[in-house]
């Protein structure tokens, strides 16, 4: 520990307010001049301050409840559900049971505070306790060991974080817009592909050029340790299947689902409902297996080759059919006579259609490489962010480091 540094309690040099939640059904408590902030607002925050948020309190909620308000320039840490989410107010703030407040005493600078906690967010996340999700109590918070430079150096460090960070996120934005226009890339020559008219194409409804279209059990199976492979939309990915998080069945479930339905090599299996809805993968193993109601099983004619049918599937032009047909508000789910209306437009030839698929084989090929390498890149950014944080905090860092 360098010199003039001390070790301290956050509870010894920060005030930690708990927050509160007014009745929703007494309309005088909301709705008022007071930002009141969750822990699920806070994870959608674009930047580490904030100043508005989407519900308002009125003084006499704050009044009537265990919300607290805290005076600008605090930060405010999600406690539970998650544990880790981190902003700095602007303006004097209140926040909902999932959030901490931690005001800084005069020894201690604000900004400082929040990068020492985004630092630890591990650690505070270890001292989460709870069966259902895991809660940091104030308690657990207050105990944190934090170094305590004098604060004219709390503020250098924060300085050089700053700009460090700074940079940091300049080149993980590109990065993540370069991987947004290879993606954009790939799917624009997708559309092209299968937006094709003319002589030697055809265009029919998926129910034309499939043997069957059906979809998997629609009771909840008893799972086993292990047993007979059960799939379900978690297990299908953009074009892959997931075969390593696999749940089991028993004999007798797998014989009864067996005779209403029997998934086989080069079936298509399509996402029927949730965020991944309309998302395709190609069965690519000869085995036995069962499948759950969020799946379709589709099974091309022989004039149809599978893997170009897979391709069609996971293309815009697709996409678009399928969100067509979404309708309410609620978990996306498509049923499959919407699945089985879907317009499919394909080249006659078979061997023009394999030509197809090895152009977008190797398209793909070469976007998994790139998207692949941007990965890389964004996680090699996120191991220099705590790398440099980690040092600030062990009074090692300096300006000619970061700029090493």
């Amino acid at each position: 520990m360098k010199h003039g540094w001390r070790i301290e309690s956050i509870g010894a040099v920060a005030n930690i307010v708990s927050g509160g939640t007014p009745k929703s059904r007494v309309a005088e408590y909301w709705n008022g001049g007071v930002p009141w902030i969750t822990p699920k607002d806070m994870g959608k925050l674009r930047d580490e301050r904030v100043r508005r948020t989407s519900r308002t309190l009125s003084e006499v909620g704050i009044a009537n409840s265990s919300a607290k308000l805290v005076p600008a320039n605090s930060v405010i840490l999600s406690t539970r559900a998650p544990i880790g989410h981190l902003a700095i107010n602007e303006i004097p703030m209140s926040f909902n049971q999932g959030c901490r407040g931690l005001i800084p005493s005069e020894r201690l600078d604000s900004r400082y505070l929040f990068y020492f906690l985004r630092a630890n967010v591990n650690l505070l996340n270890e001292l989460g306790t709870g069966a259902t999700f895991r809660e940091l109590s104030k308690t657990a918070l207050e105990s944190v060991e934090i170094p305590i430079p004098p604060v004219p150096e709390q503020q250098r460090i924060v300085a050089i974080l700053d700009e460090a960070f700074a940079g940091i996120n300049a080149a993980i934005a590109n990065t993540k817009r370069n991987l947004v226009n290879a993606r954009e890339l790939f799917e624009s020559y997708l559309n092209d592909v299968f937006t094709q008219k003319g002589d030697g194409w055809s265009e029919k409804r998926l129910r034309e050029i499939c043997d069957r279209i059906t979809d998997g059990t629609h009771q909840t199976p008893k799972y086993y340790d292990n047993g007979f492979i059960f799939l379900s939309s978690k297990n299908v990915k953009e074009g892959v299947i997931d075969w390593d998080n696999i749940r089991y069945i028993d004999e007798v479930q797998h014989v009864n689902m067996q005779r209403r339905l029997a998934p086989r090599i080069n079936d298509i299996l399509l996402r029927k409902n949730g965020a991944g809805y309309g998302k395709a993968a190609i069965v690519d193993k000869d085995v036995i297996f069962d499948v759950y109601v969020s799946l379709a099983v589709l099974r091309p004619l022989e004039f149809i080759l599978p893997r170009y049918l897979l391709h069609f599937i996971n293309s815009p032009f697709a996409m678009q059919q399928f969100n067509s047909r979404i309708k309410g508000t609620g978990v996306p789910n498509l049923h499959l006579e919407e699945i089985q209306a879907v317009i499919v437009a394909f080249p006659d030839d078979v061997k023009e259609q394999q030509r197809i698929i090895d152009g977008l084989d190797a398209f793909n090929t070469e976007f998994q490489l790139l998207e692949a390498v941007y990965q890389k890149k964004l996680g090699a950014l996120a191991e220099l962010k705590q790398s440099i944080l980690q040092k600030a905090f062990s009074g090692e860092l300096t300006r000619e480091e970061v700029a090493a």
